[in-house]
């Protein structure tokens, strides 16, 4: 496993960061294995939201890490101020409200690193802000940052922590994959995935910001099961989101070359897939929503494979050769 740092954690973030969205107390003797078995493999760092399963997620987690006696060797991500059906909730009551929520459920004092999971850019920075700095001076956060922000508003952001002699976001959760989103698979997603993408990229380059990307595999994409034939099997839930969002030629092309590219080195398309985007030359630290340990220990060995300059090029089909 490769770690990296983000300013104000102390403790070596894992560079693959298990998704815990699957977690529940339903199935706890599962989820406990699943967290186990992460942690075992150099898994130190596990992402959660105030809005998976209603709560029940973070209340897991929370009883895992208590139980295992690892608050300290684990880094934990939490995230709220999402939207709700009723209004958008990026307000410093809401960012206040959800983080006292989340510390709760998890029965700790503090949040590794906090994302608020949304933004509105209706809403000006400052406040929004002052409150993650009010919450940073206290000790209930260690660092902060944003969840499907543009690279444009967490410039402005810091802009503003900068003037005020604040602390500033040290982290950004866009979607990115080799994969490119032809449409939003939901309302207010912010990919840095595709040529589209290119200027946000260019912006973290120079920042050298964390970036907790999500979605590597492009929600299944590079699973291995989408073909070009079979898009009328795959009609339903996160299988239709997908071919919405993903399944267009110029993705099928790339996907056909993460196939020959997978079979050469003795690799799986989610691999290579995987292996694509850690390779970049970027503070990358990669979401995987791994069901098994097993998942997980591909991904592990997928981590460890750095694709050439060149062989990325001709994954994302900015060149012929490789």
């Amino acid at each position: 496993m490769d770690y990296g740092t983000v300013p104000g954690i102390t403790k070596p973030v894992s560079r693959l960061v298990q998704g815990t969205v699957m977690v529940n107390s339903a199935e706890w003797e599962y989820s406990a294995a699943l967290l186990d078995g992460v942690f075992e493999l150099g898994g130190t760092t596990f992402d959660t939201a105030h809005v998976y399963r209603n709560g029940d997620n973070e209340r897991t987690v929370g009883r895992w890490i208590r139980e295992r006696g690892l608050r300290e060797r684990i880094v934990l991500i939490g995230k709220g101020a999402h939207h709700s059906v009723d209004r958008k909730r990026v307000t410093p009551f809401d960012i206040t409200a959800d983080l006292f929520d989340s510390l709760a459920r998890f029965g700790t004092s503090y949040i590794d690193l906090y994302l608020l999971h949304r933004d509105d850019p209706s809403v000006p920075v400052g406040p929004i802000v002052e409150t993650l700095n009010d919450h940073h001076a206290a000790g209930r956060i260690r660092a902060f940052g944003g969840s499907n922000w543009t690279h444009t508003r967490v410039a402005e952001a810091n802009e503003y922590a900068y003037a005020h002699n604040l602390v500033p976001f040290v982290a950004s959760s866009p979607n990115f994959s080799l994969a490119e989103q032809v449409r939003e698979p939901w309302a207010g997603c912010i990919s840095i995935s595709g040529p589209q993408g290119a200027a946000a990229r260019q912006w973290y380059a120079e920042q050298g910001m964390a970036l907790f990307t999500w979605s590597s595999l492009a929600g299944g994409f590079f699973s291995g099961r989408f073909r070009r034939d079979n898009l009328d099997q795959l009609a339903s839930g996160a299988d239709k989101t997908s071919v919405e969002a993903y399944a267009y030629e110029q993705n099928f092309q790339r996907l056909d070359r993460v196939e020959e590219l997978a079979r050469d080195k003795g690799l799986s398309i989610p691999q290579i897939a995987l292996a694509y985007v850690l390779s970049q030359p970027l503070n990358i630290f990669a979401l995987v929503g791994c069901a098994t340990p097993d998942e997980f220990r591909a991904n592990v060995e997928a981590a460890s494979v750095r694709l050439t300059p060149a062989e990325m090029a001709w994954l994302d089909l900015r060149a012929e050769t490789r």
